[in-house]
């Protein structure tokens, strides 16, 4: 029986799908004053030009005064195209229960396409480790979500992560602009993701980097004698972690300081989300501080 009919799969998809729905409905977002913005009537707030944009919007007005190229943004009245790209690979197997970094991804994948649908807009998904593992096309249809929230249960975490390789694939398949949101906990070298990620905003796109971690990575709270287990590759080591805490504390310090500073220079949303802390908190809070941004 194929695995997208077995009906184990397809109970524990419709759940999944029931607390996207829960997630959603919990944000208290409105109809359809979506928080992602395009280019359309009502005018929302300026951002930097990049190459791709249509120079139709630049401010030139703007221009004379700060010699500086900018794009005037409006609220979205027309259908967006919003792109979900997930991390399958090993290192997202950290966590029980809930709190599985792979788990909570999917589910936050799973809530962004309900929401999009609902707000009657059109969403696709794809996922990957080495290489993309599933792949569903752009639609705005409910029997879509259906769809996405079968690939998502259904799907398990294998192999090592290849962000950045993959991110410039994709940049350059995707024809017609739209909201890239990455879901990944981003476990490998940093530089070649903050390449991939310019290259997505080089084609136009707008990027939204949903940083998954297990606050064990954040806080490193253990004690005793822990032999830790590398996911991708890494060689076991047993020793103490409250010796290490102090040095490993300063490597996820600046690491996670320069991921936000590539971002932001990049033009990228970077959204650090714990999987300690409700759904639906973390989301909510991104989307409220996003819509007070985009009125300034």
């Amino acid at each position: 029986m194929p695995t997208y009919l077995d009906p184990r799969v397809l109970a524990r998809a419709e759940a999944l799908g029931l607390k996207a729905r829960q997630v959603v409905e919990g944000l208290r977002v409105g109809d359809h004053k979506s928080p992602f913005k395009g280019f359309s009537v009502e005018f929302v707030q300026h951002r930097e030009y990049v190459p791709g944009d249509d120079i139709r919007h630049i401010d030139w007005k703007g221009y004379g005064r700060s010699e500086r190229y900018t794009i005037k943004q409006y609220e979205q009245e027309t259908n967006f195209l919003c792109h979900l790209l997930l991390d399958s690979s090993n290192s997202m197997r950290y966590g029980g229960g809930d709190a599985n970094k792979l788990a909570f991804a999917k589910l936050l994948a799973a809530s962004l396409a309900y929401l999009t649908v609902r707000q009657r807009d059109t969403v696709s998904l794809r996922i990957f480790n080495t290489g993309w593992v599933a792949e569903l096309p752009a639609s705005s249809s409910l029997a879509h979500i259906n769809a996405i929230t079968h690939t998502l249960e259904g799907t398990e975490p294998g192999d090592r992560t290849r962000i950045g390789p993959l991110l410039g694939e994709v940049a350059d398949r995707l024809g017609r602009r739209g909201i890239v949101c990455l879901i990944s906990d981003c476990l490998e070298d940093l530089e070649p993701i903050l390449d991939g990620l310019r290259h997505l905003r080089f084609r136009g796109h707008e990027v939204i980097l949903f940083h998954v971690l297990h606050p064990d990575e954040v806080n490193f709270p253990l004690d005793g004698n822990i032999r830790f287990v590398g996911l991708e590759g890494a060689e076991e080591l047993r020793t103490r972690p409250q010796l290490l805490r102090p040095a490993y504390l300063r490597v996820v310090k600046r690491y996670l300081a320069d991921i936000q500073a590539g971002c932001d220079r990049a033009g990228v949303d970077y959204v650090k989300m714990l999987t300690n802390r409700p759904l639906e908190v973390a989301l909510s809070e991104y989307l409220v501080r996003r819509l007070q941004m985009g009125r300034k």
